[in-house]
């Protein structure tokens, strides 16, 4: 897990080539504890300032994974947009070999 969250975090903004199922969801289950934690010190200061701001850091590696993910499975990042087929490809296994998207 530690490495999946650390390859995300090395790559803050990098939309290009693949990330692997297992970093996809590591990284994925990460922000969810970080967001519970969050919660719980939110209410107990009675702010969501922290909430805010952890939502803030980690929207743009969320979303450089997410593209990543469907590059994996060849596809466009764009397709992060369609709701219900966008999960069904984070579940599908990666593209074995090279595709358009590695660099």
């Amino acid at each position: 897990m530690g490495n999946a969250v650390s390859a995300c975090l090395s790559k803050y903004a990098t939309f290009t080539g693949r990330a692997s199922r297992s970093e996809y969801w590591f990284f994925f289950l990460f922000t969810l504890i970080i967001a519970v934690a969050a919660g719980i010190i939110s209410a107990l200061m009675g702010s969501e300032l922290v909430g805010y701001a952890l939502q803030a850091a980690f929207w743009i590696p969320g979303l450089a994974v997410s593209i990543r993910r469907m590059h994996d499975v060849d596809k466009s990042g764009w397709f992060i947009l369609i709701p219900i087929y966008n999960f069904i490809l984070t579940l599908t296994p990666g593209t074995v070999g090279p595709n358009r998207f590695d660099d």
